[in-house]
Parts: C-alpha cells; sequence; structure tokens
C-alpha cells in the first residue's frame, strides 16, 4: 500500500464520482471511492478502471456509525491516517420546494448534518500533518443562513459558538420543523439549506479547533460549494458538468504543503466566499 491516502464518502456517482477520477490524475497516493452499497461502489471502480484509473474501494455509510468505525480502523491501521478526506455524501429532495420542510427536515439534517459529524469526529483525530479535509456544503446554506432571524445569524456567524451548541441549534430545528413550527422560531422553510448552514459552521469550528490543538500540523480544513452541477441530484438543466463541479474540492484537497489559506473558510470557484 501506499503511505498515502485520499477518500471521499459517496463517491459512486455524481460530484463525489468526479472527485475520485480527478484525485486519481492528480493525487500522490492511493484514492478511495466509498459508497454504502458494495455492488455500486464496485461498478463505479470497473467504470474508472475503464479509463486507465486505479481506485481503490471500500464501503462506507456513514449513517451507520458501525461502518464508519470499520472505516477508521482500516485507514488508521492500514496507512497509518488519512491524508485527504472529502466529505461529499448528501441527499437532497427534488420536491423540496413544493413540499413542507416538516417532510424532510430530520432525514436530511440526519446525514448532511449529525452523520457528516460522526465522520468528522471519528477521522479528525487521525487526520495526518499536512492534511486536506474538505466539506462538501452549498451555497444554499449561506442563502438559508441571510433567511434566518437576525438572532440565528448571530451565533452562525459568531467565532464562539461551540460544536455543542451548533449541535443544539440543529437539533432544534429538527424538532420545530416536525412541529411545523420552525419559521416562527426564525428558521427558513428550507431543510437542505439549513443542512448545510450547518456544515458550512461546523467546518469553521473544526478549522478553529485545529489551529488551537494542532497549531504545527499544517492541517487545512474547509467547506465548499461545488456549484450547480449535473447530477441525479440537482438534474440535467444545472451548467457545470460533474468534473467541473469536482474543480474546488479538489482544489481544497492538494493546497501545496505549506499552505496557510484557505482555513476554516467556505470556497466556491476557488474563491473564499462571504459567510
Amino acid at each position: 500500500m501506499s503511505s498515502r491516502v485520499a477518500v471521499v464518502t459517496g463517491s459512486n456517482k455524481g460530484i463525489g464520482f468526479a472527485i475520485v477520477r480527478a484525485l486519481c490524475k492528480q493525487f500522490d497516493g492511493d484514492v478511495f471511492l466509498t459508497a454504502r452499497n458494495v455492488d455500486l461502489g464496485q461498478k463505479a471502480v470497473e467504470s474508472l478502471n475503464s479509463e486507465g484509473l486505479k481506485p481503490k474501494f471500500h464501503q462506507l455509510d456513514i449513517n451507520d456509525r458501525d461502518s464508519i468505525d470499520k472505516a477508521f480502523t482500516f485507514f488508521k491501521d492500514g496507512y497509518g491516517g488519512v491524508d485527504v478526506l472529502i466529505n461529499n455524501a448528501a441527499i437532497y429532495y427534488k420536491d423540496e420546494d413544493t413540499v413542507q420542510c416538516v417532510e424532510h427536515a430530520e432525514v436530511t439534517l440526519k446525514t448532511n448534518f449529525f452523520a457528516t459529524r460522526d465522520m468528522l469526529t471519528k477521522f479528525m483525530p487521525i487526520i495526518k500533518p499536512g492534511g486536506r479535509v474538505v466539506n462538501v456544503s452549498s451555497i444554499f446554506g449561506s442563502q438559508a443562513l441571510s433567511s434566518c432571524s437576525p438572532a440565528l445569524q448571530e451565533r452562525f456567524r459568531s467565532e464562539d459558538i461551540t460544536e455543542e451548541e451548533l449541535v443544539g441549534l440543529m437539533q432544534r430545528f429538527v424538532d420545530q420543523a416536525k412541529q411545523n413550527q420552525h419559521k416562527e422560531d426564525g428558521w427558513p422553510d428550507k431543510a437542505y439549506g439549513v443542512s448545510k448552514t450547518g456544515l458550512t459552521t461546523l467546518s469553521m469550528i473544526l478549522a478553529r479547533r485545529l489551529s488551537k490543538e494542532r497549531p504545527n500540523d499544517q492541517i487545512l480544513l474547509n467547506a465548499c460549494c461545488p456549484g450547480w452541477v449535473r447530477t441525479d441530484m440537482a438534474g440535467p438543466e444545472a451548467p457545470k458538468s460533474p468534473d467541473e463541479g469536482a474543480v474546488t474540492p479538489v482544489y481544497l484537497a492538494l493546497l501545496p504543503p505549506g499552505s496557510t489559506e484557505p482555513h476554516g473558510k467556505f470556497v466556491s470557484d476557488k474563491e473564499v466566499q462571504p459567510w
């Protein structure tokens, strides 16, 4: 095995698949395509093999903590940790604009925020010095943030918000949405957007923690928006191809050794965006 390794969650199709393709061409090490479904994951690997690329496969369902634990053990024991972690796995209900948020909030946040946080909680201790962590968020998170009440906006943008406070806010949104009271509580009617508000905020919290607890390890952690991409999730009308959507996540994953920025930022089209 190579000593260097990159792991991409939810990468048997769409943007994740395109990220794996790009990393196979640019990353000096082993690249792991992961998926919940073993058959779909292996077929995706075979598809890239037909292009002359050599990704490896590991089963990983971020909604299953046992699956996360097994992947953690595999990469810790086999590689001594992870050099690049790209958290791409997510869900989106295409009918979110026409169906009340109450029907989507719990399931959407379970994957896009809580399960991604489970991945980060488990894997952050084994991110190697010089490592790169990229959380695939969305501009919809920024839009949802701007639609929150002033009090919520202040907390999400605060540099002293803790991970515990953030988790409490995300759970509060779910609880309020299930009662169809989220708008009265200052939340927008977009579960996907709120889930990405949470993920981007979590990225900033974890980056600040890295700077404090591992200041000499030069790990960079960022959230990004790949753009509106033609995938099963976003539909055929989107202007970007999956390979174009992979550009910013891969750029952040391959920031050169010694780089100090961006870190703890929200990035789109390779540019830091306001939050």
